[in-house]
């Protein structure tokens, strides 16, 4: 009989120890984990920091160069007067390149969607600039003022500005940062 009351005993002692022990360690688990989220919370708040005017600045260079490569405002910057159509045609081409190569850099910090539809807003320009060159009857002869103009014309027909969609998604995405 001895024998059993020293085994209750010995279980009146032990059993409380695990039960404590099992709640402390079930406590520091969850300090731990709450702990580990406290600081990962505060690594993204510190690289945000560092990240978000970065961001921004992508997302203003991105806005600069749509707003750039519009044919209203290149058009405008790039002068067609005393050139001819080939002459301005390949100039044209040539800085609307030259912009995006400048920008490229700038897509690690927009969403793949939004770089999908500045790629395709260039694409457009150009497009827009090759049909108009292609559409002058005898080109070589044409002068560059007479490409601006059936630039102009077939932006009035076709309705839409070729930048403005990727230029509304720049806009959002960055209005989504704050």
């Amino acid at each position: 009989m001895e024998s059993t009351t020293y085994f209750y005993d010995l279980l009146k002692i032990i059993l409380p120890a695990l039960i404590v022990a099992g709640a402390i360690y079930f406590l520091f688990k969850e300090f731990l984990e709450r702990e580990q989220q406290r600081r990962l919370i505060e690594l993204r708040l510190e690289s945000n920091k560092t990240t978000l005017p970065l961001r921004l600045q992508a997302y203003e260079r991105i806005v600069l160069f749509l707003e750039r490569i519009s044919p209203n405002n290149i058009l405008v910057r790039l002068s067609s007067a005393g050139s001819t159509a080939p002459e301005f045609h390949r100039l044209l081409q040539q800085e609307i390149r030259a912009e995006y190569e400048h920008n490229l850099s700038q897509q690690l910090y927009l969403s793949a969607d939004a770089w999908t539809l500045v790629k395709e807003a260039k694409e457009n320009v150009l497009t827009m600039v090759n049909r108009a060159f292609h559409g002058i009857q005898n080109p070589a002869q044409a002068r560059g003022t007479e490409l601006a103009k059936r630039i102009l014309e077939g932006l009035m027909m076709d309705g839409a500005e070729p930048t403005a969609q990727a230029l509304a998604v720049v806009k959002n995405e960055a209005a989504g940062l704050f």
